[in-house]
């Protein structure tokens, strides 16, 4: 029977991020994943901006083949009329298209909301503290970050705190004029979660999404990152199994001994999930295994997606009024236009007049044309099915896309719309969502994936959890593996 120190379930950025910091730590380790290619939902995004650096340096992805086509991907706010506006550099470091007076409030703007994403960013790389002091803390950590914070002075402070819970569209509409900038910043804070701009919470999402570097496009696109980490964490030794689904875990006297897979089964010491937590408790714990307080939590997470993904495969170059097409594109009129937008999900409905951020990798790399977009707002389960929806959906998009680049449906030779529903199935992302769980202020750090559960640990002694639902969520960033591993050498140690 074969024998590892750590199983991990999960093939995915977080599951291979997982792997590469056990496996330098000198630890055997066996990576499950169930669809037949490594990477996990990596395949949904077209650009990264948070890969976590310690993954990045420590596993050695640049000597394993990782490198960018660009490095410093600009974003064009796209207007029908041709007058686009361009955000370049990190978060809108230069921005053009905008009068002089904008642009001077939005630099100041945006001075703020990078100071305040910056106090954000170091609790990414910590392993969340539990609510209850308690050995394992890491309260030293805990305190400099907080005293980081304080630091910046009191008026710094009180603004960061306001902030935090205050939403995205009001911020907005008190600093600046200019509707397709405050489109694109209210796109880019609800991208992704199941709420618009008016929604509370809303700038939270903002300071976490920009709490990261410049938007770069990987050569090969973001599989890039994937087939570099595969090489680095097997050349640490880590045996990766793909086409290999966990039928269950194997669990003796509340602890997790092994798993079973096509009925064989293989003993480990750990096991770290880095796949939903509603599947890793529902489906491979078993219900049998846990306390009913703790079930209904884990039925409780919210799972909804708001994300459609839309491929094309195009005979020519689209133009879309003159935009650089080696940018990212953003259709997203104002922030008043992503809200209404966002009011058709709540009644189950698809936006008729999507949002959408466009990216075209044959702008990048060449090769054949293709377009690849991320399109709000798309409910889990629309009235009527998504059978019945998916046509008209597709219809709305392709009606948006030629208001911004008549004649694009002229040039379209294959089509793939992906719902959340279709996402779900590929993906084994419940519901749709991205981070395994929606993101919101009452399910981040040490409540996520909600509260009683904090420091990557289960109810079942050696079941770790190391995906998007843990903290610090989703993204291809390969924190939440690494933090998880990270956690169990210091364990291990202590």
């Amino acid at each position: 029977m074969p024998s590892y120190d750590a199983i991990v379930i999960g093939g995915g950025t977080n599951g291979m991020a997982a792997a590469g910091r056990l496996a330098k730590a000198g630890q055997k380790v066996l990576v499950l994943e169930w669809r037949p290619t490594l990477g996990g939902g990596a395949e949904l995004s077209h650009l990264i901006n948070v890969l976590d650096d310690r993954v990045e340096k420590e596993l050695q992805l640049a000597k394993h083949g990782l490198s960018y086509a660009d490095d410093n991907v600009s974003t064009t706010a796209l207007s029908p009329s041709g007058e686009h506006l361009v955000f370049g550099g990190s978060f809108g470091e230069t921005l053009s298209g905008v009068s002089a007076a904008e642009a001077k409030a939005w630099s100041e703007l945006r001075a703020r909301l990078l100071a305040h994403a910056a106090t954000l960013k170091p609790f990414k790389q910590m392993t969340p503290p539990r609510l209850a002091q308690k050995v394992g803390n890491d309260l030293v950590s805990l305190a400099k970050h907080g005293l980081g914070l304080r630091m910046r002075g009191k008026v710094a402070l009180q603004d960061f705190l306001r902030l935090l819970l205050i939403n995205v569209f009001d911020v907005l509409d008190d600093e600046l004029t200019d509707d397709r900038l405050k489109g694109l910043i209210a796109h880019d804070a609800v991208l992704g979660a199941v709420m618009g701009p008016r929604s509370p919470n809303s700038l939270l999402l903002l300071l976490n999404r920009i709490a990261g570097e410049k938007l770069k496009y990987p050569k090969g696109g973001v599989a890039g990152v994937t087939v570099a980490m595969s090489k680095s964490i097997t050349a640490l030794g880590v045996e990766m199994r793909t086409s290999t689904p966990v039928q269950s875990l194997v669990i003796e006297n509340d602890k997790v001994v092994g798993v079973i897979i096509g009925g064989e089964r293989i003993d480990a010491k750990r096991v770290i999930s880095a796949i939903n937590p509603q599947t890793t408790f529902m489906k491979l714990v078993g219900a049998r295994h846990l306390d009913v307080g703790f079930v209904r939590k884990v039925e409780a997470i919210r799972m909804r997606g708001s994300v459609a993904k839309l491929n094309l495969t195009l005979k020519a170059a689209p133009d879309f009024r003159g935009a650089n097409l080696r940018s990212r594109l953003v259709i997203a009129p104002s922030s008043k236009a992503v809200e209404e937008q966002y009011n058709f999900v709540k009644y189950n409905e698809f936006s008729p007049e999507p949002v959408m951020e466009i990216v075209l990798p044959s702008a990048f790399e060449g090769g054949p044309h293709r377009l690849s977009a991320n399109v709000q707002f798309a409910p889990t389960a629309p009235r009527g099915g998504w059978a019945k929806a998916k046509p008209q959906f597709l219809k709305a998009i392709m009606k948006q896309l030629e208001l911004y680049a008549p004649g694009i449906g002229k040039l379209v030779t294959e089509t793939e719309l992906l719902t959340p529903e279709d996402i779900e199935k590929r993906y084994g992302m419940i519901g749709g969502n991205w981070h395994h769980g929606e993101l919101a202020v009452e399910r981040m750090l040490f409540l996520r994936p909600f509260g009683g559960m904090a420091q990557y640990e289960t109810p079942i002694r050696g079941l770790y959890l190391g995906g998007a639902g843990a903290h610090p969520g989703g993204g291809i960033s390969g924190a939440a593996g690494w933090n998880a591993a990270h956690h169990i050498l210091k364990e291990k140690r202590a």
